[in-house]
């Protein structure tokens, strides 16, 4: 039985007054364009098609929004890093993101991170945004299923080392379920509603 079975989209942002009512609890997905992020949410609720997944980059150019039920949410951020889009756009995620910031409802970020990438400047940048001293931060190295075991092993390694001491991070793989269960319970960690499952 899925851990989230009431997880649906409800709404799309495009500017700050649009988003929700300030209260509950919602975790923020946020990664490069095409690092794996709307995967990750679908396989994390287990749904398949919840979120819109592409090949292509830049796909999500709005903050969409997924109900959980009892006043928990996800919040999917645009992707960042080589999506071709506008300044105008650009700017436009700038101001939604720091308006997010700012929300006393934010309580976490779940930022996704291709393992075979590994943690590049923008990825740190993101973490500093959300300040792991005022926000957990959850790092998931996805599609860690395209690594031999070698490789996982310098990845993992590898991005516990550019990050802060603060910040969790496991491989995750949506696609062959590594780490799944861990990353579950994260986001449920983040949105203190449930204990943990091992």
């Amino acid at each position: 039985m899925s851990r989230f079975p009431q997880a649906a989209f409800t709404l799309s942002v495009a500017a700050p007054a649009q988003f929700p009512p300030d209260s509950g609890a919602e975790v923020a997905f946020a990664g490069r364009s095409n690092a794996g992020k709307s995967s990750a949410l679908n396989a994390l609720c287990e749904r398949n098609a919840l979120a819109r997944t592409s090949k292509l980059p830049g796909r999500t150019r709005l903050l969409n929004y997924f109900d959980l039920g009892a006043g928990r949410r996800i919040v999917d951020l645009p992707g960042y890093g080589f999506a071709k889009v506008s300044d105008a756009e650009r700017r436009q995620w700038v101001m939604l993101i720091d308006a997010l910031r700012g929300r006393a409802s934010l309580a976490g970020l779940m930022l996704i991170i291709d393992s075979r990438r590994g943690v590049l400047e923008e990825d740190l940048e993101f973490v500093a945004w959300a300040d792991p001293s005022r926000l957990p931060v959850h790092v998931l190295l996805a599609k860690s299923d395209k690594l031999k075991q070698a490789e996982k092993s310098k990845a993992l390694r590898d991005a516990k080392k550019a990050l802060s001491t603060d910040v969790g991070v496991h491989l995750f793989s949506a696609h062959g379920g590594e780490g799944v269960r861990e990353a579950q319970n994260a986001l449920i960690g983040m949105l203190k509603e449930e204990t943990p499952v091992e």
